[in-house]
């Protein structure tokens, strides 16, 4: 069982904003041990099925650096492709981060938004997700701040965090030895009113309770409601 902290509780967690030169939106996101670069470019330009429809559009990409773990990573540029996880992981990152923003109001412009794990100790989806959050809010201040855009397309602060069961215990935000043993592993993004964006759960090793599943639930709320705060405070 933990040492550190509150089974609810989660590890530590910072925000170094503005943290490369040449995004728009930048962010390093450390949650415990685990390390993501998030950054947010925007591009004058759309996917052809939005052509002409005066709609923007967001997209994220995702990667884990060779030695983000405790053995190096071939990177996946030397496949030819992206894997069957990575696909998944920066799927969630888009789906999760377009319910932050307007994209009618975007205008015809892209926001891309890359993660890049630098250091992996769980939760590293989940960190992407509430990094690009941050780097998608300063890429969009630096829309309005610059004149291109008279009005704010964010519509709703986004942040995410894991959950799990272990031991029979509900546990908040897992490193990756908890979440290694893990009987039950669910990521859960929501906004800031209060509202799931995505729920993916799975048992691991044994069926979980409706009681359980309450109880992350609730858990994540919780701890969702405080990341935002942090956000926020961060801006």
């Amino acid at each position: 069982m933990r040492n550190d902290r509150h089974p609810l509780h989660m590890r530590p967690v910072t925000l170094e904003r503005h943290y490369t030169r040449y995004a728009q939106g930048s962010v390093l996101i450390s949650v415990g041990h685990t390390k993501v670069l998030c950054t947010a470019t925007i591009e004058d330009r759309v996917p052809h099925f939005l052509k002409g429809t005066g709609q923007g559009w967001l997209s994220a990409e995702y990667s884990l650096l060779p030695s983000a773990t405790h053995t190096r990573n071939q990177r996946e540029v030397t496949n030819g492709k992206a894997s069957g996880r990575t696909n998944e992981i920066q799927r969630l990152i888009g789906r999760s981060l377009r319910n932050a923003i307007d994209l009618g109001k975007l205008g015809e412009r892209s926001i891309m938004i890359d993660t890049d794990v630098i250091q992996a100790d769980g939760g590293t989806r989940t960190a992407a997700i509430t990094g690009g959050m941050v780097a998608l809010y300063d890429a969009v201040q630096s829309l309005i701040s610059d004149g291109s855009m008279t009005v704010n397309p964010l519509t709703d602060f986004i942040a995410a965090v894991s959950v799990g069961i272990v031991d029979g215990k509900v546990m908040c935000d897992l490193c990756y030895e908890e979440d290694s043993q893990a009987e039950v592993d669910m990521n859960i993004v929501m906004t800031e009113t209060g509202k799931f964006v995505e729920i993916q759960g799975t048992s691991e090793k044994a069926a979980f309770s409706h009681g359980q599943l309450d109880t992350m639930l609730d858990s994540s709320a919780n701890a969702i409601k405080q990341l935002i705060l942090q956000i926020k405070a961060s801006l």
